[in-house]
């Protein structure tokens, strides 16, 4: 077995990846559940998948194993105060997060970001533990397509896309 890594030298690492910011979102009976997420990725194009890693503290977590879906909504640029406020940067939790933006409800009755430039709702089809998260495999059920460019965070910042 290698050197045991500093987690705050691993998170450091990390923060130079940049990633395309989401809104996970579920919803338990009563409330809408949803967190920040950049660790979301595509799993396999037949049957079309992604996976999405949500911490196992949180509602969203929870919620996501109770109901067996999820939605993940790309960002657009910019909605970075969409992106804290998930994140929890301002306090708000539950409900309250989604006092920022436009949000409708999916055939299922899963919350859609109205300007997610892609908003996959998914079914858990497979979950393992990584540490302190959870990661689950959604197959897609159905795709709802937006207009503009990502909003994409590195360095503990957002950056706009620009072509080169």
């Amino acid at each position: 077995m290698g050197m045991a890594v500093d987690p705050a030298d691993f998170r450091a690492a990390m923060a130079r990846f940049p990633g395309a910011v989401t809104i996970v979102t579920t919803r338990v009976p009563q409330e809408r559940r949803g967190i920040t997420a950049t660790a979301v990725c595509s799993a396999s194009a037949e049957p079309p998948s992604i996976l999405a890693c949500v911490n196992r503290k949180t509602g969203t977590c929870q919620g996501i194993e109770e109901t067996g879906c999820f939605n993940v909504n790309l960002l657009p640029d910019p909605s970075g105060d969409i992106a804290l406020r998930f994140a929890g940067a301002d306090g708000a939790t539950g409900e309250a997060k989604f006092s920022l933006g436009t949000w409708r409800e999916d055939g299922r009755g899963l919350p859609v970001l109205e300007e997610a430039l892609v908003a996959f709702s998914c079914e858990v089809t497979g979950a393992m533990d990584a540490g302190s998260h959870r990661v689950f495999v959604g197959r897609i059920v159905e795709i709802a397509h937006g207009d503009g460019k990502a909003l994409v965070f590195e360095q503990s910042r957002f950056h706009r896309l620009q072509p080169l």
